[in-house]
């Protein structure tokens, strides 16, 4: 029965590792659909690269930094209990992979490829899993100090703080200091507007994270034994609730419809274990319209160039939920209890205080050293042709 439980457990986590795989296709493809047509390749190259290079960086760091466990042992060491420890690393690294593919969307139509490689690393390997050890792995005793606070420690299920929340301000330093497109905010004050290339490849991303959003959620619990229909649920609710908030805010735009269930299960994330169904529609709801308001306000009003609306729709819906677990999952508001308000505050701020320190340390150094933005006149052409030397659809067809 041991050895069952062992393959059945191994077997569950590896299934959630490949649904949140497929998640960073979503990623790949909302990028691809929101950018301009001659940044399509782009997207698409470097959500696979910087997967690959965060694979190497978390195996060999990260993971570590994180959870105090290495891989430099034998094989036979490795394959003990059916590889569970095996796949539990490749199911957290789909986690820290999101990362870079956050950052991805914030930065899009003028980074240059190769700092944004580095930059990969170094979020990959040290920056965010010193966070994930703290909120995950109990380091360093600020766990321990929250509950003595508190009465509780900081809830996180499934990283609407430690993931999402990390990710979006991370971003926003990096998108703060490479600085706008050019033309997209002109010296009369007109926004020249950039709308999205390709609205079916949109919804397909969004499609593809939607569906994986599920494994994302639900195989948190790690083990078959640990496995919530109330977290699948609360997903659900929570997908709905952000959709119809940003259906009605966004006035039926197919933009903020097919980002508002994004917003809307990046806020349940945290507290998905622990709330009332009624409670996670709230919780998206809200999200969907967080989105709406401030990816306006970002992009007309402060003028911060964040293509995709990572940081709304990441860092400030990832905010939004680690402390609306701390509000939906009390048992005053139908969930069920063993959650503080007070300590989902101290988490989620020193979650936003870490990546924003990191990530203005981590492309301040490369913008001093390597230079971040593209040229003029490498924007003008697209990163297309000046990365990759081939657009998604060249205008003419080689005939022989």
């Amino acid at each position: 029965m041991e050895a069952l439980k062992q393959g059945a457990d191994a077997l569950f986590i590896l299934l959630g590792g490949i649904m949140v795989l497929a998640m960073h296709a979503g990623f790949a493809f909302l990028e691809l659909g929101t950018v301009r047509k001659k940044n399509q390749v782009n997207a698409l190259v470097k959500i696979l690269v910087d997967f690959s290079v965060s694979t190497v960086v978390y195996f060999v760091v990260g993971y570590s930094v994180a959870y105090g466990t290495g891989f430099f042992v034998g094989a036979e060491q490795l394959a003990a209990k059916n590889g569970y420890d095996l796949v539990k690393f490749f199911f957290l690294l789909t986690f820290a992979a999101a990362i870079p593919a956050i950052v991805s969307g914030g930065i899009a139509e003028r980074a240059k490829f190769w700092p944004q490689l580095i930059a990969t690393a170094l979020i990959v390997g040290f920056v965010y899993p010193f966070f994930e050890g703290i909120a995950w792995n109990q380091h360093f005793g600020v766990q321990a100090w929250i509950k003595a606070t508190t009465g509780e420690e900081f809830h996180d299920f499934a990283g609407s703080v430690v993931v999402h929340a990390m990710g979006g301000w991370i971003a926003l330093p990096a998108v703060i200091l490479l600085g706008a497109r050019y033309n997209r905010y002109r010296k009369d004050g007109a926004v020249s507007a950039h709308p999205p290339s390709n609205i079916p490849f949109l919804a397909l991303g969004a499609w593809i994270l939607i569906v994986g959003w599920f494994g994302f959620n639900v195989m948190s619990a790690q083990t078959l034994d640990k496995i919530s229909g109330l977290v699948a649920v609360n997903s659900l609710m929570a997908m709905v609730g952000g959709t119809l908030a940003a259906l009605a805010l966004g006035k039926n735009d197919p933009g903020f419809v097919h980002n508002g269930p994004l917003a809307g299960l990046v806020a349940v994330c945290a507290g998905s274990d622990l709330m009332h169904p009624f409670g996670a529609l709230a919780v998206g709801a809200v999200a969907g319209a967080l989105f709406v308001v401030m990816f306006t306000l970002t992009q007309n009003k402060w003028k911060i160039d964040d293509v995709l609306g990572v940081w709304p729709l990441h860092g400030l819906c990832g905010a939004w939920g680690g402390i609306a677990a701390g509000i939906f999952g009390l048992q005053s508001f139908g969930g069920l209890g063993g959650v503080s308000f007070t300590a989902q505050i101290i988490g989620t701020f020193m979650g936003i205080a870490w990546a924003l320190f990191g990530g203005t340390l981590v492309y301040g150094v490369l913008k001093l050293t390597m230079g971040l933005k593209m040229s003029q006149e490498e924007e003008y052409e697209g990163s297309d042709l000046t990365a990759h030397k081939i657009s998604a659809t060249p205008d003419r067809e080689v005939s022989w």
